[in-house]
Order: C-alpha cells, then structure tokens, then sequence
C-alpha cells in the first residue's frame, strides 16, 4: 500500500495510508490536540481502561490465577473478573446482567474460570485459543440474556492483555472501519474471522499513528471509538 507522506511542526514524522486515515486522524486530533498524551484524552479515555487493567494485574495475572485455578476457586475468580470489569463503561447492562447471572453457579463459574485461563495464559496459536474461549461462553448457563456476544467475549482479553487483545463494540466499530477506508470482514456471532479482521485494522491503524506513540490496544480502541461512536459526532 502507498504511503502518503503529512508533515507539521507537531508531528513531522507521520505518514498515513490513505485518504481516509488522514480524515481520522484529523478528527481525533481535533478532540485532543496533544494525541494520545492529552490531558483530555487520559480522562475521557484511557484513564479508567488502565486502572481496570492494573487491578487486573493485581488482582489476577498470571500466577494468582493459575493459583486460584489450582485450588479450586473458580467463583473467586469469576467474581473478581467481573468486579474489575463493572468498573467500566464498556458493557452494557444487559451483558453485565447477563455475565453475573452465568457465573453465579459452580459449574459456570469452573466453565468461564478454566476457558478464561486457557485462553490468556495457556500455549499455542491465538486462533485455537479464541475459539475455544468462544464455545466455552457459548456454554455458560443462561436465564434470559445472551453471554454470547462480541463485547463479552473481547472485553476481559482487552483488559488483562492490552499489548495483545483489543475490544469490539460491533456499531461502533464497523462505523470505525467505515470511515477508516478499511474493509473490516464483521460476522455478528463471534468468530476468530472478524476479531483477526480487526486485528489487522488495529495494526493499520498503529502504524499509521506511530509518529502518535500509541502505547496499546487501549490507544488503538480510543482511536477507532472516536471514529464510530456519536459521543464525537462532528
């Protein structure tokens, strides 16, 4: 793909794809002029998404995890994954009901634990690992409310791994990919199809903005948010 080179004072070192891109990247700079380092930025956006992954951290990286798995407490963490999470605003009530409601049994709470752990920690291919983090949701008790959905299912990988894993609010995101230029491949019942199709835009969208210094996925979701969603309607 061709690059076309944009230069300024501020960023003199930046060169964006497309026309489209550009278009973007003018319109999130125009919410926050210093990029991914404004004040406004930090508190509007990434802010609250890094203190949910630091109480992650802290609560449940990887070796407390394994140690809660290997003992057995499978609620704990359940109900601790779903505590970091209700600090958020990424899910909506519905899903959050719905996750509560799905983990409050033993036999959910093993199910989501087990799947959880595989999918973050355990070895092998990323696709394997998603997929089967998709059959076990799709497996977890329900009442009324569905688990099976593209937030629930990108929502802890994002705030346990934001190097890695990003998070799909589907509206907002296909919106995003819209006015990005970039053809985001969306089925609405997850699937590793999509999130790698999104994956791939996340990483268009990196090195495009790298004169940014974008940290992680946090800054990449912040940026596409901007682009999809009507709380920044121009």
């Amino acid at each position: 793909m061709r690059t076309v080179g944009i230069h300024s004072a501020r960023y003199p070192k930046a060169y964006i794809s497309t026309a489209e891109a550009r278009r973007c990247r003018r319109k999130f700079l125009k919410f926050f002029p210093k990029g991914f380092r404004d004040q406004k930025y930090y508190a509007w956006e990434r802010g609250y998404k890094v203190a949910a992954h630091q109480q992650w951290a802290k609560d449940l990286d990887s070796t407390i995890f394994r140690s809660l798995l290997h003992a057995g407490k499978y609620q704990e963490i359940a109900l601790t994954a779903v505590r970091i999470e209700a600090r958020t605003n990424l899910l909506f009530s519905f899903e959050k009901m719905a996750l509560r409601d799905a983990v409050k049994s033993p036999l959910g709470a093993k199910l989501f634990a087990t799947a959880l752990y595989e999918f973050l920690h355990d070895p092998g291919q990323i696709e394997g690992r998603f997929n089967r983090w998709i059959e076990a949701l799709a497996q977890l008790p329900r009442r009324q409310k569905r688990v099976l959905t593209w937030p629930l299912i990108t929502i802890f990988g994002f705030l346990a791994q934001p190097a890695t894993h990003i998070f799909l609010k589907p509206r907002v995101t296909q919106r995003a990919a819209e006015e990005y230029g970039f053809d985001f491949l969306y089925q609405p019942r997850p699937d590793w199809g999509t999130y790698s199709s999104l994956l791939e835009l996340a990483a268009y969208v990196r090195k495009d903005l790298e004169d940014l210094s974008p940290v992680d996925m946090i800054d990449i979701q912040s940026f596409l948010w901007v682009q999809g969603s009507e709380e920044y309607a121009e």
